[in-house]
């Protein structure tokens, strides 16, 4: 499985980004997903996810400012992030889970991803 994030970049406080990541060689519909990301000094943390059946879930900074969404006859992942604020300044990664049924009780942990796409940097200023 490979896994392409793009869309990341320099923004204000207040401004939006649409964040992309794109799966190939697997059937994409049945593997939940998620958004990581990174900052310096700090272990990679939780943002969104979404499982193979549509269910969302998130870090609660993000709630109400963030989307995740899939489009899976695109095998494509999104992550639509308004009002940014310089707070969410880090490298976003997305990451693929196997189809286990216990995937909920641990989707927000970096264990519970199998395959990881190589990050994008979004850098927002004050």
């Amino acid at each position: 499985v490979q896994l392409q994030a793009s869309g990341g970049g320099l923004v204000q406080a207040g401004d939006s980004l649409r964040l992309s990541c794109t799966a190939s060689g697997r059937t994409f519909s049945r593997y939940h997903m998620g958004w990581f990301r990174l900052t310096p000094g700090k272990e990679r943390e939780f943002v969104t996810a979404i499982s193979s059946g549509g269910r969302v879930y998130y870090r609660p900074s993000v709630k109400g400012r963030f989307t995740i969404s899939r489009d899976n006859a695109k095998n494509t992942l999104y992550l639509e992030m308004n009002s940014l604020e310089p707070e969410d300044t880090a490298v976003y990664y997305c990451a693929l889970a196997e189809p286990r049924s216990d995937w909920r009780g641990y989707y927000y942990t970096v264990g519970a991803y199998d395959y990881w796409g190589q990050g994008t940097l979004v850098t927002v200023s004050s």
